[in-house]
C-alpha cells in the first residue's frame, strides 16, 4: 500500500526554508541539521530532500543517486562530528509500531558518550 506524504510535515517546511534550523550540511540530496530536542551530547538529523515518508518509501522509490547520497551525507556529519572514533548509532524509525513521529524520512545520529543497549526488553 502506497503511503501518503505530507508536504507541510515539520522536515518538509525545513527543506523549504518556513522553519529555521541549525545546519550541520548541505548536499544535492541530502540537509543535516541538529535536533531541537537532542537525546545525546551529539544529536544530528540527516533527511534527503525528497518527499519520502520512511525508509521503507525510500528504499522502494529513491534513485541510486538518492540513496548513494543519504547514506554519503550520514557518514560525512559522523566525521565531522568526530564520532566515527570512538562510535556513533544511526537510527531511523519507520511506522506507527516504531514510533515514527515525522512523516519524512530522517536518520538520527547519535554520539557524543556510551549509548547503551539498542531497545529495552519489553
Amino acid at each position: 500500500m502506497a503511503k501518503t506524504y505530507d508536504p507541510n510535515n515539520v522536515f518538509a517546511r525545513i527543506l523549504r526554508g518556513e522553519i529555521p534550523c541549525k545546519k550541520v550540511m548541505e548536499t544535492e540530496h541530502a540537509l543535516a541539521f541538529h535536533d531541537i530536542n537532542p537525546q545525546a551530547p551529539t544529536h544530528i538529523l540527516v533527511i534527503p530532500k525528497g518527499a519520502y515518508v520512511d525508509m521503507d518509501d525510500f528504499s522502494a522509490r529513491a534513485t541510486e543517486a538518492e540513496i548513494a547520497g543519504l547514506v554519503r551525507a550520514v557518514g560525512e556529519v559522523a566525521r565531522g562530528a568526530g564520532a566515527a572514533e570512538p562510535g556513533y548509532r544511526i537510527l531511523s524509525n519507520c511506522g506507527e509500531d516504531a514510533n515514527q513521529e515525522v512523516p519524512h524520512l530522517h536518520i538520527h545520529v547519535f554520539a557524543g558518550r556510551r549509548l547503551g543497549p539498542m531497545i529495552t526488553k519489553g
